[in-house]
Parts: structure tokens; C-alpha cells; sequence
């Protein structure tokens, strides 16, 4: 199943299900929120497939075409909204080989730092933010002021309970400052926590629909004006850590709430000659998940 939140002018936040190309309205009183279905079927002990397709069965059949919440944000037009406000956001850096090669070659620390992340026992996992630091697709993300070289970063997230089952997937950009952590490791939460810093969506899936995460393949595309400037791909295949893995370090001696999405690492890198200016389009796809979409805009001093 496919979950996700849109805005309805004079009315408000909406939870719906998307099958094929139409949004489903299925909210209720016990299910204005896809974090108040998620917290449901962790009390009951059900997944979240089951306690949203109960929602589903209830609903009046209220619907709107996909493609009409899929555009440019405002309170008078019906728009996307993120498809689940998480209570926190972790990251995992260095999951990819292509990901530690290129940050130990351009970082200025020892060569080796991120090799050794990457073929250590120990994953490095970071905190990123609440839902205040986040935006849905369509939603824009930022470059920090002080930053000369901020990247997107796309990347499959997993949408967790408190006791770290996976209930679902969506796509993530874990956008980051990479000049601000080149200039010293230890800035790595100034490089990586900031308004805009993070996009999920467009759509929650349940952890039902991908039986098998490792077919998961990403594409990221990046667009100013009406030129394609960079355009990349990986596949969860290329991953090092199984989602279990990073999931058991997340969870060990640190208790998270239900709604808890950890970002997995990225293995698209976009260099330097591509850093994002205001103005620029970043779109991540997966045929799984779908096209998260977000226009980049510059934070004032």
C-alpha cells in the first residue's frame, strides 16, 4: 500500500492511498495522520498494511487525481504534503564503496577515515533532524549561506517503529554541505542539520510492497533551467550493510520513537562541478517508491 499526506485548501492535512494514478481520502478521526496509523499498529501489534487497509475499507471513496497534488506548493491549490512527519531522522553514511572512495580523496583529513567506516564493523550513523528540518516533495530544500558546495544526497529511507521493524520505505535526499565537513569531520552536524536539509517522499510503502529491498534501483537527476546537469544511478545491490544491520546499530542502547525514518547512505555522488544553486530541480526516482521532486533555494545569512 501506498500512503502518503496532502493539503486541501479550507479543509487541510489529508491522509490517502494512492492506487495507480488516484489519491483515495481515507481520513478519520483515527486516522488523520499516517504517524497516528503507524503508532495504531504498533498498539495492536499489526503492521501498518493492515491497520491502513481497515482505514481504506472505511473510507467514503473520495478521491483526486494524483497528478492535480503533485505540483508547486500553496495554501489555495490541493498539494502533497510529506508523507509522514517523523519524530526523528538518522542517517548512515559510508554504505556505498563509491561513497568512502570519493570523500577519502577529497576530504581534507588521513586518507582512509571513510575506508575504514566502510569496512568496519561499527557503521557510522548520524542524527539528522526532526520533522521541522524536513520537507515533502515538491517542498524546497537548502543550501546553508556559508556553504560553497552542498550536494543532494538520494537515498532510501526506512520507516521505523519504536522497536525498529520496518514498516515502510520512501525516498530521501540527506542534502549536505560537503565543503563544511571537508574542513574538519568533527562539523559533520553542521554539514548535515539545517532548515531544508532533508526531503522524503512522494509516497510511504508499506514494508509489504518490496518483499525484497535489495531490487531497489535509484536514479537521481539534477536540472537547472532547461538543461540536465548531472544524472546518476545506484542500486541497493551496491550497498555493503544490510537495512537490519544499520536498523540493530541505530537501536542498540538508544530508544527511538515510532515514526523514526534512518536514512541508508547514498551511492550517487555528485562532485563539486555540480554543487546545487538556488533555482535547481533535484528529482530522485525509483519505480518502487516514485519521483520525490524538490526545487533548491538559498537560506539568507
Amino acid at each position: 500500500m501506498r500512503l502518503l499526506q496532502f493539503w486541501l485548501p479550507g479543509v487541510g492535512a489529508r491522509v490517502g492511498v494512492l492506487e495507480g494514478e488516484t489519491v483515495v481520502d481515507i481520513t478519520a478521526p483515527e486516522a488523520n495522520t499516517v504517524l497516528a496509523l503507524l503508532q495504531q499498529a504498533e498498539a495492536k501489534g499489526e503492521s501498518l498494511a493492515v491497520v491502513a487497509a481497515r482505514a481504506r475499507a472505511r473510507a467514503r471513496g473520495v478521491s483526486y487525481p494524483f497528478a492535480q497534488l503533485d505540483g508547486p506548493l500553496a495554501q489555495d491549490r490541493a498539494h502533497l504534503l510529506i508523507p509522514l512527519e517523523p519524530l526523528a531522522v538518522w542517517g548512515a553514511g559510508v554504505t556505498y564503496r563509491r561513497s568512502a572512495e570519493f570523500r577519502d580523496a577529497e576530504t581534507n583529513t588521513p586518507r582512509g577515515i571513510y575506508d575504514k567506516v566502510y569496512y568496519g564493523e561499527r557503521p557510522e550513523l548520524f542524527f539528522k533532524g526532526t520533522a521541522v528540518h524536513c520537507v515533502g516533495s515538491n517542498g524546497a530544500v537548502s543550501i546553508r549561506s556559508d556553504s560553497a558546495f552542498t550536494a543532494p544526497e538520494p537515498e532510501v529511507a526506512l520507516v521505523l517503529d519504536s522497536r525498529g521493524q520496518i514498516a515502510g520505505y520512501t525516498l530521501a535526499d540527506d542534502v549536505s554541505a560537503w565543503d563544511i565537513e571537508r574542513e574538519n569531520p568533527l562539523y559533520l552536524p553542521q554539514s548535515k542539520i539545517f532548515l531544508g536539509c532533508c526531503a522524503l517522499g512522494p509516497v510511504l510503502v508499506t514494508a509489504d510492497e518490496i518483499p525484497d529491498p535489495a531490487t531497489i534501483d535509484l536514479t537521481c537527476t539534477i536540472r537547472r533551467g532547461k538543461e540536465t546537469i548531472f544524472r546518476g544511478s545506484t542500486s541497493i545491490k551496491q550497498m555493503r550493510r544490510a537495512f537490519a544491520e544499520l536498523v540493530g546499530f541505530l537501536i542498540r542502547h538508544n530508544p527511538i520513537p515510532t515514526g523514526t525514518v534512518l536514512m541508508t547512505g547514498t551511492g550517487i555522488i555528485v562532485e563539486n562541478q555540480h554543487a546545487l544553486r538556488a533555482g535547481d530541480v533535484v528529482e530522485i526516482y525509483s519505480e518502487a517508491i516514485g519521483l520525490l521532486r524538490n526545487p533548491v533555494q538559498r537560506l539568507a545569512a
